[in-house]
């Protein structure tokens, strides 16, 4: 038998042996339950929206939905971890704004993850309009009265944010570029100190998502100047948006939280994470869990919020260089 013809022979043996296994293996999801890896501590906002998420995903598909909180580093390291997971389809990432967007701008040196390289967008699950708002002893009473007080007093006010270089950071560094006034930045680890000083006085201003911010704004325990989303929030009527005053008519900016899978990942897997993620958000009970926190759900298709996160990162990237903000 010649040479060529019985390498012929072994590399034909090859293939069928290696078209059996693949045969063997269960098509996905049905080989093992799904990780979605959240890059924060249970408990919180964003972990209520993925384990909700989790649970109705894991009914859609037919695979159990395993959440993974991995916090610390604001988000990063969870992200990370998603980021260095097999691209197979059995692990997805929460991708939050600030460690799957911002942070690499802020913290270049920590950050080892590159967004557009490590991951393949499946699609926006929501977005969380910011309100800010006022202490109650505040004297003021609109968002444009607390730039006249803050132009009239440079250096004076300040504003609690839950950390630096969070969406909610970027936002109001890009107000004062916008209408040039200057607050002082007081971070928190979260928004929970951050609400107890604005309603004891201790801090001026502060800006947080919906879910945290409505309850205080709709019991009058602090005061509601601004949502930065394009319109008003229908949980509060009352409150303007910022693009009703003057010069800042382009200038909505929102948090948002989608899905991401490693880069690498099958496309008939994010085809099909789509289509059960859009079939979730037009449940009735999810849209009405999220109607509570004002919450709006997200949706469309992967390369839509591929397009979105590319364009929100130019944005980020900008404010971050103008403001200079390091971490």
């Amino acid at each position: 038998m010649s040479r060529i013809l019985r390498r012929s022979i072994v590399l034909g043996a090859l293939g069928l042996i290696a078209a059996a296994s693949a045969l063997a293996q269960p098509a996905w999801p049905a080989a093992r339950p799904i990780t979605l890896i959240v890059p924060f501590t249970a408990g919180g906002g964003t972990d209520g929206i993925a384990r909700l998420f989790a649970q109705k995903l894991g009914q859609q598909i037919g695979q159990s939905v395993v959440v993974d909180n991995v916090g610390g580093g604001g988000g990063t390291i969870g992200t990370q971890k998603a980021a260095q997971a097999a691209p197979d389809g059995y692990t997805i990432l929460m991708a939050v704004d600030s460690p799957a967007a911002i942070a690499q701008y802020v913290n270049p040196q920590a950050v080892k993850y590159d967004t557009q390289r490590d991951f393949a967008p499946v699609g926006m699950l929501s977005t969380l309009p910011l309100v800010i708002m006022g202490r109650p002893g505040l004297a003021a009473s609109s968002f444009q009265d607390v730039i006249a007080l803050a132009k009239a007093n440079p250096g004076k006010l300040t504003y609690a944010t839950s950390g630096i270089g969070t969406v909610l950071h970027l936002a109001m560094e890009r107000f004062q570029q916008q209408a040039g006034f200057r607050l002082v930045h007081v971070p928190y680890r979260g928004g929970a100190q951050a609400i107890t000083d604005l309603i004891g006085n201790q801090v001026d201003l502060a800006i947080l998502p919906t879910g945290s911010a409505v309850p205080l704004v709709g019991s009058k325990k602090v005061k509601g100047l601004a949502v930065t989303d394009a319109r008003r929030l229908p949980a509060l009527p009352e409150v303007p948006s910022i693009t009703e005053l003057p010069g800042f008519k382009d200038l909505a900016m929102t948090a948002w939280i989608g899905i991401f899978a490693p880069a690498g990942t099958p496309a008939p897997v994010i085809e099909r994470l789509n289509t059960e993620m859009n079939r979730v958000l037009q449940m009735p009970d999810v849209r009405a869990r999220f109607a509570e926190q004002a919450i709006i759900p997200g949706g469309g298709s992967a390369a839509d919020f591929g397009s979105f996160v590319k364009s929100e990162q130019s944005r980020y990237e900008r404010i971050v260089r103008t403001a200079n903000i390091r971490e």
